[in-house]
Order: structure tokens, then C-alpha cells, then sequence
């Protein structure tokens, strides 16, 4: 049996032939742009994602303040479970009469605070740094108004719990600025 040969094919140089090539890159989606107006490059990287596009523009100083955050919170938590009645002493000025087992539980719920601090350093991912800071937040809101609430029924106000009530303020507005940076969606240049 004798084959036929076959007419040479011919090539079609996609290179000089710019509707041609165009058409090409339309179909395969290569060269577009997506929603959020990046040009792919290739397909590969239209399917992988645009590394650049989770990586995290952190404000200045973050890293540090998660870092005192975790070692704030790991040193009171410590205290807490450790001494209870002299961490108590320090912020109301006068001995605890009841039982301890409320502070140290207390110091057992910052120590897990403490842990997600940690676990907020070391990570690289927006979302888990924005829990941990608003982790954070709640925490420092909550403290704030459960000391106001037991200094009310107390009837005093000594200085220890005046300077934690403007410390509590305070670490609230730089943890929720912090927040609020890294969820601003950055400029396109």
C-alpha cells in the first residue's frame, strides 16, 4: 500500500500576523485584564494569581507593635496566674478579699490572647494580622469598660486603675489605626 504523500502544510506565522495573534491571546485569556485591571502575562500566572496581589503593605511600625502587644500580654498573664492578689493590689490599691481563682482565670484568657499575639508576629497573612489586631481591640475595649463598671461600684478611683483606664484608651486607638491601615485598599499606580 502506498500512502499518498502529504501536501507540505503550511505555517502560519502568528508573529507577523498581529489579528491572528490577538485572537489567539483572546481565547487562551492571556493578556487581559481582570477585575482588578492586572494584565496576565501568561497563563500560568492567570491560573497561580498574582503573588503581589496578597502580599501585605504593612504601616510602618506594625511588626513592633504586635511584638509589645505579645510581650505585654504574655508578662501580665503571667503575673495573673502567678500572683493574683499583688497584680490586683496594683490597680485597685486594696487587698483582695475573695477568692483568687477569677484573676487567674483571667490571666489564663490573656495567656491565649498572647498566643494569637505570637501567631500575628510571625505570620505574613493580611487576614490573620487583622484578627489579631482586632482580637486585640476587643480585648482592650472590653478591659476599659469592665474597669470603669468596677470602679463605679467600688465608689473609688485610685491612680493604678486611672493610668490603666488611659493606657487601655490609648493602646485602643493606635491597635484600631493600625486596623484600619492595613484594610485600606492600596492605590494603583
Amino acid at each position: 500500500m502506498a500512502s499518498k504523500p502529504h501536501a507540505p502544510l503550511m505555517k502560519k506565522h502568528s508573529q507577523t500576523d498581529l489579528i491572528s495573534r490577538l485572537k489567539s491571546r483572546k481565547i487562551l485569556g492571556v493578556g487581559g485584564e481582570d477585575d482588578d485591571g492586572e494584565v496576565h502575562r501568561s497563563k500560568i500566572s492567570q491560573m497561580l494569581g498574582n503573588e503581589m496581589k496578597f502580599a501585605v503593605r504593612e504601616p510602618v511600625g506594625l511588626r513592633v507593635w504586635i511584638l509589645v502587644s505579645a510581650l505585654g500580654f504574655t508578662v501580665v498573664a503571667l503575673m495573673a496566674l502567678v500572683f493574683p492578689n499583688q497584680l490586683y493590689e496594683v490597680v485597685f490599691e486594696e487587698e483582695l478579699t475573695t477568692t483568687s481563682i477569677s484573676i487567674r482565670l483571667y490571666g489564663g484568657a490573656l495567656l491565649s490572647l498572647a498566643l494569637i499575639m505570637w501567631n500575628g508576629l510571625y505570620t505574613a497573612e493580611k487576614v490573620i494580622i487583622q484578627w489579631t489586631l482586632l482580637s486585640e481591640a476587643c480585648y482592650f475595649a472590653v478591659q476599659f469598660l469592665v474597669t470603669c463598671i468596677t470602679l463605679m461600684e467600688l465608689g473609688i478611683l485610685p491612680n493604678g486603675a486611672i493610668l490603666l483606664l488611659l493606657s487601655r484608651v490609648l493602646f485602643l486607638v493606635v491597635t484600631v489605626a493600625y486596623y484600619y491601615h492595613l484594610g485600606r485598599k492600596p492605590k494603583k499606580i
